[in-house]
Parts: C-alpha cells; sequence; structure tokens
C-alpha cells in the first residue's frame, strides 16, 4: 500500500490547478539501483498503459507498472520543507536492504 500523505496531496493538487490538468495521475517509476535499494522516480503523467496499476490515496491518482507494485508494498509519498529546500520524498518501507553493502557510502 502507499500512502499519499495529506501535506503532498495539497501540494500535488494545488500544482495539478496551476497546470490547468487536474486529470493528470502521479506516475512512480524506478529511477535507478543503487547499494541501497532501488531509487523511485515521480513524474505527472496523462498516459496509463495498458499494465499499469491504479490506485487512489488522499485524492491523488497513482500509477505505476505491475513490477513496481510488487516491491513497493509498504511506502508513502511525503512532501517536506527544511533547511536543504524543498519536495517530494518517497519511502519505501517494504523495500528491505540498506547503506553499506558496498562500502562507497563511508
Amino acid at each position: 500500500m502507499i500512502e499519499v500523505t495529506e501535506k503532498a496531496a495539497v501540494e500535488l493538487k494545488t500544482l495539478l490547478e496551476q497546470e490547468g490538468k487536474p486529470e493528470l495521475a502521479l506516475r512512480i517509476f524506478v529511477a535507478g539501483v543503487a547499494c541501497s535499494g532501488v531509487q523511485y522516480g515521480l513524474a505527472l503523467d496523462e498516459e496509463v498503459k495498458e499494465d499499469d496499476v491504479t490506485i487512489e490515496s488522499n485524492g491523488i491518482k497513482l500509477v505505476m507498472a505491475k513490477d513496481i507494485e510488487k516491491s513497493f508494498t509498504d511506502g508513502s509519498i511525503d512532501y517536506v520543507e527544511d533547511e536543504n529546500g524543498k519536495g517530494f520524498l518517497i519511502r519505501n518501507l517494504g523495500a528491505g536492504g540498506g547503506c553499506g553493502t558496498c562500502g562507497s557510502c563511508h
């Protein structure tokens, strides 16, 4: 299950309204793989492909490939603002793994 937090939902709805495209979905995709595991990305998308999985959380339509849904079992999409900046943060608590397996993070 992937949850879009209330804060992230508000920011996404505002963004969609500014774009004038409230029907767009938020696509979750694999952006890369590192020693700490799979890295995910987000993009607004108007196309839902035949093999996509579609879910809704806090009024936000999410789409992703079926293989991503299987590996993204317990996660969230949040919006954070801190001293480093602001933006959307994807957490996949069901991914396991951890940094340090290749030694490059130390």
